[in-house]
């Protein structure tokens, strides 16, 4: 048995050297980034499976998120550039296809390669960033935010106000501005919960170009 366990952890070891060293290759090799498009800081975009699954369509063509069984809660839709007011840059250019080596490090937080894709070329080639340094910047904001207990323990569906959710998030995340959450509710249901960073991905308060949910109480659906 301790042989077994040694042989697996130096397979682990192994995997992580090889994935970091073509990570190494990759940003090496890496075309020029275009410059920046106008923007003021960044909005962390997580998406609440069970929401965004339940709208037409949505469950098809996603069987990774949707699939039953899965009990997917939080993926990261995406990291959007954006204005202090008015709209954030979106589409800003060509966009190459994002490497293989830098899809596979995001997919746990992103689940899928089209989505991965779909979020660089529309926000990501708006930063300055590489593809790396922007999928980087993706897993560092991710991992910088706890998720509520209230909505990782949730079995049955319940009601919530846009605020209640909101303060959920700031008392998990004490480090936070309370003003750095926004609630996304299309149609009446929790679907996405936004997170304001700066552009050196330190928290802050978002301004009123993210959107707020403004009806008094939304369904929040568990995870099937």
């Amino acid at each position: 048995m301790p042989k077994l366990r040694t042989s697996f952890a130096g397979t682990i070891v192994i995997a992580f050297i090889v994935a970091a060293a073509l990570l190494a290759q990759f940003h090496r090799s890496a075309p020029e980034t275009p410059a920046p498009a106008p923007f003021d800081y960044y909005v962390l975009s997580l998406s609440w499976a069970p929401g965004f699954c339940a709208q037409p369509g949505a469950a098809a063509g996603n069987p990774r998120e949707c699939a039953p069984g899965g009990r997917v809660g939080f993926i990261v839709r995406g990291l959007w550039p954006e204005a202090v007011a008015g709209k954030g840059p979106e589409s800003c250019g060509t966009a190459r296809r994002v490497p293989k080596p830098v899809v596979d490090f995001v997919l746990r937080d992103m689940l899928t390669d089209g989505l991965v894709q779909h979020e660089w070329a529309t926000h990501g080639v708006c930063t300055g960033l590489s593809p790396l340094d922007y999928f980087s910047s993706i897993v560092q904001a991710r991992a910088a935010v706890q998720i509520p207990v209230q909505i990782t323990s949730l079995q049955d569906q319940i009601r919530e106000s846009p605020g209640q959710i909101e303060m959920q998030f700031a008392g998990a995340n004490p480090s936070f501005p309370k003003a750095a959450f926004r609630t996304f509710c299309p149609r009446g249901a929790f679907q996405e919960e936004r997170i304001c960073f700066d552009k050196n991905l330190k928290p802050r308060a978002c301004t009123g170009s993210v959107g707020e949910c403004a009806i008094p109480a939304v369904i929040i659906n568990p995870p099937v």
